[in-house]
């Protein structure tokens, strides 16, 4: 029968297809995570990417970090907060019904139209929605037949014959290419065929009168699940597919891009039919319970399933991870070896283990003195195949090829106490062995100590024969390089301070020796290094492995790390500044992003050309060939969440740009609309009308401006995954700021024709004065004479009102500038004013060598307080946090708000000892601060990232983005606490 359910794969899908359904990486979300309500029962994705989730307590929707709910207490809201169905039609609208009959359309541009339940409809549950080829959305009500949405907006309702099942109606309905509308319920299957008429499908298809229900996949293929058994429709009626075994019950069902049949279940969780088979999730997964109700397949290929219980995903990943649930002994690897007949051996805390031809883990029975199973750190395999194995404080042991023991070496024939990390078998057969008391030689004649002047007398933390066979020893003082009867001492300490040594790689004619400060290439006697400073994440590497594409994958504490064997030569000799890596964890299908080191080998290039990684989760492996298809994923898009004007929340959405009052705080927030590396995800800005260049924002999800010129504006957003292309797909916005009354157009015109009719009068006036004087001069001379001295002196009065008014248009000016420098809640300075000090400062200290240390901290839970005080408490606790500030700070300091919450303080000729002490008293005032904003009992803390200007820190950005992550550090940490970075 599985013949039968080989479909074709979309156009999209790669030749590979999936992979096996244990390798895909599963994330689950509970009213933990925020959800409202752990049941969910239709799950859609709309074209710009969100993702919508139906449940009994409102409407979700999903960005990839955040859940955002929709119900009777939000505006816009719905009318009942039980959300029956979702459906997404072809311009992009979002469908909503729920449990009293109501339907809710959410337009592409965020505007929400209402159709409320009609007198003559039933008010029950609308348990699925479809739409047909004419427009009209047809309705199931749960019990109570079914009814369509026209495009007219009036609902046609069809009460169920009472010989049709529809008391017992099931949550699935499908209508066909032919606009028959198929229904599903716990006593057979119900079609309205294109007569109109209601009736049973028919008893020569064999369903049967059971649980029968229909869905229709993406190609437009019908599918009718009856119990256990699933049949494809065809044009001359049903053919069974598949039948699965056992009692089970289907209750949901998906075709993805690669043809696979995800089906989930009653009770027995989610399986999948693909190439591999009929397939089941791994036993002792952690996942939601209860009955499958919704499947979705998202823009990326993951999938999300709605339980009972919850809410889960299925992503592929690049990582493979194998632990304890697949067969290890234990989760803790040491080392991994792969012998000459493609047999894989995994050495790990809780013993040694063999990966046979079928994939399965096996134990090899090795104990110790007391009868239970070693701690193996290291593995070689010898000339005759026999495998060695190193071990914490049990010697070497060594086995057949089949893992057999042969023999023990142990205190007894004169290896020296402690454990034994590296191992390695020169060409000769010999095997070297390296201990907590140095090296140690095994070969036909038994054991020995090599006494050569110069040799390691402490531990040995890796070792590694080279093409001539020279012996390279890495000890935690350093590398020793036995050359027949002589030893070589390379001083890694001279360059960048290296000292602890964990694994050798040779390439060509180099050999890179990973340490705790990088990677060293020691090449023609010449040593070199990229480490920190040259770009590398991490300072301390365990094992580096080029695999066959021109890669090099690098184990760390902190995950794995790729790059270029070119780009690491390049650094190497100089000849390019920095090394560009990419780093993979736990979101890429890692168990633990803890790579183990200090045993051997930690790391290795197999046969097949995959790369496996020892962990401190279980043994990880990936194959290079599925990187480039991860890397092309498409960028993600971008779209805008929020938009908030003083605080406060503003409808954006809509074909016409916002107004914006002028003089107002104005703060979005953004996404990159992507659920695989939703965290990593980066981001840049760029304001039309004020930006000429895109501005950068790293992983910063919002951006502020106070104080914008009257204008016109236009918002762009773009986002890109971790070293990937940014994406076209911008999110845009465009608004206004309006001006104040004095700068409206109108009101300088006016202004101009009344100056002008002033002076054009004056000039009338004196030419009329002058002509009479000149008739009456004789008469008239001293009267004349005074008039004009009269009109002198109006002239002059006229003069010092035109100055004043200069005058003050000039303060206007001033006052303007210091807007636009200076935070209107608080008073401090604002983001562009504390960049340019940091700037100016960051380039003082460099110039001077004087001390620098900048301290980034955030208000701990201040959404609480805007949402159990208002907003209005929450500006009073900001302004009160800058008062603080302020008050703690010398007049050379700087405090300044950044953005929302969000504060620094830039402290010239500090030490980092003196800042810390700087935030002890911020700390204290904080908490000896009563009631804050006049709120009985209310306290408020704060989170901090101090760090202090070092050589590392070429920009200021970079020293801005370690304080930003001790501050993220804090966090974590507990919050109100400075955690220095």
């Amino acid at each position: 029968m599985l013949a039968l359910l080989a479909l074709p794969a979309c156009a999209g899908a790669q030749e590979a297809g999936s992979p096996p359904l244990r390798d895909y990486a599963i994330d689950v979300w509970t009213s933990r995570n925020g959800l409202p309500h752990n049941s969910l029962r239709d799950i859609a994705q709309t074209p710009e990417g969100h993702l919508w989730f139906a449940t009994w307590e409102g409407l979700v929707r999903y960005n990839g970090l955040d859940f955002t709910v929709f119900d009777r207490s939000t505006r816009p809201g719905l009318l009942d907060n039980g959300v029956g169905a979702l459906l997404v039609d072809r311009q992009g609208g979002l469908w909503i019904s729920d449990s009293r009959g109501n339907i809710i359309r959410r337009s592409p541009d965020g505007q929400w139209q209402v159709w409320e339940r009609q007198p003559h409809t039933p008010q029950v549950l609308i348990q699925a929605m479809q739409m047909d080829s004419h427009g009209r959305l047809w309705l199931l009500y749960e019990g109570k037949g079914i009814g369509y949405l026209g495009p007219d907006g009036n609902v046609v309702y069809q009460a169920p014959p009472p010989e049709l099942p529809f008391a017992l109606s099931f949550n699935r309905m499908v209508v066909d290419a032919q606009d028959r509308v198929w229904i599903g319920t716990l006593d057979g299957l119900v079609l309205r065929d294109t007569d109109g008429v209601l009736k049973r499908a028919p008893a020569g298809w064999g369903f049967g009168s059971g649980f029968v229900w229909p869905h229709r996949s993406p190609d437009g293929v019908m599918w009718i699940i009856a119990g256990e058994r699933i049949y494809r429709l065809q044009d001359d009626g049903p053919e069974l597919v598949q039948r699965l075994p056992g009692q089970i019950y289907l209750t949901a069902m998906l075709q993805d891009r690669h043809g696979d049949l995800w089906l989930g279940t009653e009770s027995q969780g989610l399986l999948r039919i693909s190439r591999h088979g009929l397939e089941r999730l791994p036993a002792g997964l952690a996942l939601p319970g209860g009955r499958v109700v919704s499947l979705r397949e998202d823009a990326e290929g993951s999938i999300w399933v709605g339980a009972n219980g919850g809410l889960y995903r299925l992503r592929e990943t690049l990582f493979t991870s194998y632990t304890e649930q697949d067969g290890l002994s234990g989760d803790y690897v040491r080392t991994v070896l792969e012998d000459r007949t493609r047999g894989l051996w995994v050495g790990s805390a809780s013993g040694l283990d063999r990966r046979g031809a079928d994939g399965r883990f096996i134990r090899v029975q090795l104990n110790d003195r007391g009868g239970k199973a070693p701690s193996v750190l290291s593995l070689a395999q010898g000339l005759d195949g026999d495998l060695w194995v190193g071990t914490f404080g049990d010697g070497v042991f060594r086995l057949d090829p089949q893992g057999h023991p042969k023999r023990t070496y142990g205190t007894g024939d004169g290896m020296p106490g402690g454990n034994v990390r590296a191992i390695s078998v020169d060409a000769q057969g010999v095997v070297w062995a390296g201990t907590q008391k140095g090296v140690v030689r095994i070969d036909a004649k038994g054991m020995s100590v090599p006494r050569v002047d110069g040799m390691p007398q402490g531990l040995v933390t890796a070792m590694a024969h080279d093409a001539q066979g020279n012996l390279w020893i890495g000890t935690v003082e350093g590398v020793r390089v036995l050359r027949g009867d002589r030893v070589q001492s390379i001083d890694l300490a001279a360059l960048g301070g290296g000292r602890s040594v964990f694994g050798f790689q040779q390439v060509g004619q180099a050999m890179w020796i990973s340490s705790d400060r990088g990677l060293y290439r020691y090449q023609d006697d010449t040593l070199s290094r990229v480490g920190l400073e040259q770009g590398m994440p991490v300072d301390t590497v365990f094992q580096l492995v080029p695999d066959r594409v021109g890669n090099v994958w690098i184990s760390s504490n902190r995950g794995v790390l790729r790059t270029d064997m070119g780009m690491l030569n390049e650094v190497a000799d100089g000849r390019a500044p920095r090394v560009e890596v990419e780093r993979y964890n736990e979101i890429d299908g890692m168990a633990n992003s803890q790579a183990n080191g200090s045993s051997g080998p930690a790391a290795l290039l197999r046969q097949d050309g995959s790369i496996w990684v020892a962990t401190a989760g279980g043994l990880s492996t990936v194959d290079p060939l599925r990187l480039q298809r991860f890397r092309e994923r498409l960028a993600p898009p971008a779209a805008i969440e929020d938009v908030q004007v003083d605080g406060t929340p503003i409808h954006w959405e809509g074909p016409r740009p916002s107004r914006i009052e002028g003089g107002r705080r104005l703060a979005v927030s953004f996404v990159g609309l992507s659920y695989l590396m939703s965290e990593r995800i980066r981001y840049r800005t760029r304001l039309e009308g004020l930006d000429n260049t895109w501005v950068e924002r790293g992983q910063q999800r919002s951006v502020e401006f106070i104080g914008l010129p009257p204008g016109d504006y236009t918002l762009h957003v773009s986002a890109a995954h971790p070293g990937g292309a940014w994406s076209d797909s911008e999110a845009i916005w465009t608004f206004s700021v309006q001006p104040f009354w004095w700068q409206r157009h109108s009101v300088r015109a006016v202004a101009a024709l009344l100056l002008l009719a002033v002076l054009v009068a004056l000039y009338r006036f004196l030419i009329n004065r002058y002509k009479a004087s000149n008739v009456r001069l004789e008469q008239r001379v001293g009267e004349a004479t005074r008039d004009l001295q009269a009109q002198t002196v109006h002239l002059q009065a006229l003069n010092s009102e035109k100055t004043d008014l200069v005058e003050r248009l000039a303060l206007q000016s001033e006052a303007f500038e210091r807007q636009a420098r200076e935070d209107a809640l608080t008073g401090l300075a604002n983001r562009r004013a504390f960049d340019e000090a940091l700037a100016r400062d960051f380039a003082r200290s460099q110039r001077s060598r004087h001390p620098l240390c900048l301290v980034v901290l955030d208000v701990d839970h201040f959404k609480s307080v805007n949402d159990r005080h208002s907003h209005s408490v929450g500006d009073m606790v900001l302004g009160e946090v800058a008062q603080l500030l302020a008050s703690a700070c010398r007049d050379s300091d700087m405090p300044a708000r950044t953005g929302g919450e969000e504060f620094a303080l830039l402290l010239n000729d500090t030490r980092l000892e003196e800042a810390a002490q700087v935030c002890a008293r911020l700390h204290g005032l904080f908490h000896d601060h009563p009631d804050w904003a006049g709120v009985p009992g209310l306290r408020v803390t704060f989170s901090a990232g101090l760090v202090e200007l070092e050589a590392a820190d070429r920009t200021p950005k970079l020293l801005y983005q370690r304080a930003d992550r001790a501050l993220y550090r804090a966090k974590s940490d507990g919050r109100d606490r400075t955690s220095i970075g």
